[in-house]
């Protein structure tokens, strides 16, 4: 029988409210680790973002920007960047409409605009500074994810227009852009395939909408105590939130750990 597979959402699952790694949750990814059992972040992070994550919980495998590149190991396993024409036609769009995007490679991400009010609020959300500004970044690399920095109202347009893509709100006036599809549970498909994992091996913890396809497509579904409405209707077990030991909690629900293991 082949060991079990985990994947960790970052903001909200991983990270508490302080974006910090609470202690509770390092030993029980320790645990599970001991244990032989793969851990995976699957995030709408860039790689870089998550960096400390990583070396932290010792975790080299990961599903980033929303399933759109995958990493096990080390070793890069699927990517799937945008079309570089629609990233063009959006940023000038954008740019005629006083809005902003975000250019996320596999390397490092950059933004349309600088001084931007809803791009300092998201990137505050995550306590990250401001980032670079390189309104042609998409031409140098590939992208794949973007942010799109509007109101809900003005969004509308977006949606309508570039019907290619889906938009997944992740702060109040900011969305993820992916190609139509496009998910975690794309990401994580690719790695049980490679991997021979049975589904029903596998378990994943998030929070967020852009964790719904993910809780569903898995074995099991967990969803954190903080965790939107949606999330929680999607996941099979909810456990407490990312501030009260809720990873520790839910790999006790699941079954995964054992309660006396896990107080070691």
């Amino acid at each position: 029988m082949k060991k079990p597979i985990v994947f960790f959402d970052i903001d909200g699952t991983l990270l508490n409210d302080e974006k910090k790694i609470p202690d509770s949750t390092k030993k029980a990814v320790r645990l599970l680790q001991e244990q032989g059992i793969h851990t995976v972040i699957a995030t709408g992070r860039v790689p870089n973002m998550f960096y400390w994550i990583q070396k932290e919980l010792k975790i080299d495998s990961y599903v980033a920007m929303n399933g759109q590149y995958v990493v096990f190991e080390g070793k890069e396993i699927f990517s799937n960047p945008i079309n570089p024409e629609m990233l063009h036609t959006l940023t000038t769009m954008t740019a005629n409409n006083g809005h902003a995007l975000a250019y996320c490679s596999h390397l490092d991400y950059k933004v349309s605009k600088s001084n931007h009010p809803f791009i300092e609020a998201g990137f505050d959300s995550l306590m990250m500074p401001y980032p670079e500004v390189d309104k042609e970044y998409f031409i140098h690399l590939p992208i794949y994810q973007g942010h799109l920095y509007c109101n809900r109202k003005d969004a509308q347009m977006y949606f309508d227009q570039f019907t290619d893509f889906n938009f997944v709100k992740w702060h109040d006036n900011a969305y993820d852009i992916l190609p139509k599809g496009a998910s975690k549970a794309v990401g994580i498909s690719k790695m049980l395939e490679i991997l021979d994992i049975n589904k029903e091996d596998s378990f994943a913890f998030g929070d967020g909408l852009n964790d719904l396809e993910m809780l569903t497509m898995v074995g099991t579904g967990v969803a954190m105590g903080n965790a939107v409405p949606e999330a929680k209707a999607a996941a099979n077990v909810i456990t407490t939130s990312s501030s009260n030991d809720g990873i520790l909690n839910g790999l006790i629900q699941v079954g995964l750990l054992d309660t006396n293991l896990a107080l070691i």
